[in-house]
């Protein structure tokens, strides 16, 4: 993939990573964390980390499932390895959170780890379509 194809499937690719997961955060599962995580749970989110977050997350995405995928010309292979990396990611986070905060509840981390795994596996799949159309 050249540097202007990656340009152009980052920009496609980065406000489908956000709506969903926004919606997810903020409309789907807003209830399920507040309840879980009380006052662990920032009333104002940091907005600068969450962006860093998924600028940085759509970038591996993109490299580490994507640009496979359209390698070997496999849909299924770029929703994989978008779910695997989702996974990787998303349980580092739940799994350190569970290793040192306290009162992190193990329910939390589980469905994160769930909704991580599939977002990524989405996300990728829309990309790796996205870069057919685009590309």
């Amino acid at each position: 993939m050249t540097p202007l194809g990656f340009a152009k499937l980052y920009a496609v690719t980065t406000p489908v990573l956000f709506a969903i997961d926004l919606v997810w955060l903020g409309v789907v599962a807003n209830r399920f964390y507040r309840v879980r995580l009380g006052d662990l749970m920032r009333p104002d989110p940091r907005w600068g980390a969450a962006l860093l977050f998924y600028l940085l997350y759509v970038a591996a995405l993109i490299v580490f499932a994507v640009q496979p995928g359209l390698e070997r010309g496999s849909l299924c292979r770029a929703a994989l390895l978008g779910a695997g990396l989702g996974f990787i990611c998303y349980a580092t986070y739940d799994l350190t959170n569970l290793a040192l905060a306290k009162g992190f509840p193990t329910i939390v981390a589980v469905v994160d780890i769930a909704w991580g795994t599939a977002l990524s596996a989405g996300v990728a799949a829309v990309a790796y379509k996205l870069a057919e159309w685009l590309l």
